[in-house]
């Protein structure tokens, strides 16, 4: 980015963008068209248009433009990255490039250097261009390689783990396999996948990204690379790389930029031919995201704030894994991280590092179960305590003497809903006294794909279709859905996720039917009657907000 850009410099002059926002915001965007449009309230077109007035370029639609046209030796990914410029096409000795800023005059004499060629300027949109930058390097470095193609695999500027420097050839010959890993878990960080499978079948290798909680088949390298690539993840990992029959846990930090970096979570498994890995992208920024963005309802987010300011009590957070259960819990964790509470946390495992926290890693073999974590807690001059998940009677217990003696403890149970919960905890053993007297809180969610908000399009069902489906006929009067679409920006009309929520609290009526032995759909019945939504009307509403389609709230609520 040119942060001395007579653009920028431009925009300065007449008001639009203050000189000290730029100095403190600068690190925090790639080009200096977006930090203009993001400091300055300038949307893309209207940055456009204010560069035609000014310098006088001409403005080119790159919409539409089609990046396969682009001569491939046009094609500097170094360049284009840095200097976020698109090379267009070539007529004579002259090169037209596309540009949001066209006064980055430095970055034009890079191209006709390395080029050799005359640069004509275009203005375009400056989203535009980042889209059709990330459609060309995405098509240029596609992870559907041939053996051929692979061993002309070009390299990645990325901050991976390095190699020695006196490489022998086994390692040299390896070099392709580096950059290729590399290039799949950079893609996987763009895409915003949570997870990334490598399979290996009798004539088959592929690669999947769960991406807005549903896999995605993403590349197929040739199936001989099958042991070189789980060999490269693995010591990446730090695992034994001879070792081939047992499963293998461990960790991967690779460096985005200079303040970012991405954990990931390795898992290795045996199978018939070969070994599958899995990753699971762990994303510090992810557990900071703050309460708002979660998509509680307003009654809701009250009754968890509430819940969280209470000096003692349990908050059990409860659905399927990949339900944004970890999400929730840290998000409270971090509400509640003050420098006058001692927080101590047990998990399995760790997920992500949070300052402040005294998180303490669950080791079996060491003796280190959830329960003993929590008696050792117990001596610890404790405030706050988070059990990763409550598996068996003994932690239940510990648990819950905790709750009732002025601690404040949240965990996990793996449960369909918030009544489910309380008689889980009944067939465990736990007393029903306890479970009545030590809950205060529970917590049942799921993670609905959120509807691309640039081509969702308008759903029109019949009246009794809605009804069926759980609208009130006063919501259908009113009530406009939307259904998926698919464009560019998104991945089949979905773009991200939004929770779904069923906050329980425990009442005093709710209360005297676990103490007589009542069940979860009696529990069920009460807790709607005070007005706590369940899952179901719960979806319902983010439905008919347009959050989510009718479809997908369907899907996670298995209705």
């Amino acid at each position: 980015m040119n942060i001395n850009s007579p653009l920028l410099r431009k925009f300065i002059t007449l008001g639009r963008i203050d000189a000290e926002t730029v100095k403190l915001k600068q690190r925090e965007f790639s080009s200096t068209a977006e930090l203009i449009a993001k400091c300055g309230g300038i949307d893309g077109h209207e940055l456009a248009e204010q560069c035609i007035d000014l310098f006088r370029v001409p403005y080119f639609d790159i919409k539409d433009f089609n990046v396969e046209l682009i001569p491939k030796e046009l094609v500097k990914d170094k360049l284009i990255r840095e200097h976020h410029i698109l090379p267009l096409v070539k007529k004579g000795r002259k090169l037209y490039i596309a540009a949001s800023d066209p006064t980055d005059y430095g970055a034009f004499e890079n191209f006709e250097f390395s080029t050799g060629l005359s640069c004509e300027v275009l203005v375009v949109d400056y989203r535009q261009l980042e889209a059709k930058i990330e459609q060309l390097l995405d098509a240029a470095g596609s992870l559907h390689l041939s053996d051929e193609e692979f061993k002309e695999f070009s390299d990645l500027d990325t901050d991976s783990p390095k190699e020695p420097q006196n490489q022998g050839d086994d390692e040299k010959d390896d070099a392709p396999i580096i950059v290729y890993i590399n290039k799949i878990l950079m893609d996987a960080i763009k895409k915003g996948a949570s997870d990334l499978h490598f399979e290996p079948y009798e004539h088959k290798y592929r690669v999947r990204f769960r991406i807005d909680g549903i896999l995605h088949e993403m590349a197929s390298p040739p199936n001989s690379l099958a042991t070189r690539l789980s060999a490269r993840i693995k010591v990446m990992a730090r695992l034994d790389i001879a070792e081939k029959r047992k499963p293998q846990d461990g960790r991967i930090k690779l460096k985005i930029t200079e303040r970012k970096s991405i954990d990931f979570r390795v898992s290795t498994l045996p199978t018939l031919w070969g070994e599958k890995i899995v990753m699971r992208i762990l994303d510090s920024s992810s557990a900071m995201l703050g309460i708002d963005v979660l998509g509680y309802e307003v009654e809701q987010k009250k009754l968890y704030m509430d819940a969280l300011q209470q000096p003692q009590g349990m908050i059990l957070v409860t659905g399927p894994t990949g339900s944004g259960k970890t999400v929730s819990l840290y998000t409270g964790l971090n509400i509640l991280n003050q420098p006058e509470r001692n927080i101590s946390t047990a998990e399995d495992p760790v997920e992500i590092n949070l300052e402040g926290i005294n998180q303490v890693q669950i080791n079996p073999r060491a003796d280190m179960t959830f329960a003993n974590a929590l008696k050792a807690f117990l001596r610890q001059d404790p405030d706050v305590v988070m059990v990763g998940e409550i598996r068996d009677l003994e932690t239940a217990e510990i648990s819950i003497k905790a709750a009732q003696t002025g601690h404040l403890v949240m965990s996990t149970l793996h449960t369909n809903s918030a009544p489910e919960t309380l008689t889980r905890l009944l067939n465990m053993g736990v007393p029903a006294y306890n479970v009545a007297s030590s809950i205060s809180l529970i917590i049942a969610q799921r993670l609905a794909r959120r509807l691309c908000p640039k081509c969702k399009t308008p759903e029109t069902l019949p009246s009794e279709e809605l009804q069926r489906q759980g609208f009130s006929p006063e919501q259908i009067s009113e009530l406009t859905l939307f259904a998926p679409k698919g464009c560019d920006s998104c991945t089949d009309g979905y773009k991200g996720r939004v929770g779904i929520y069923e906050v329980m609290q425990i009442t005093p009526e709710i209360a005297q039917i676990i103490m007589r032995g009542g069940n979860s759909l009696e529990i069920a019945e009460v807790s709607l009657r005070s007005g706590f939504n369940n899952l179901r009307l719960s979806g319902l509403r983010k439905a008919a907000a347009g959050m989510t389609s009718l479809a997908e709230i369907n899907r996670v609520t298995s209705f």
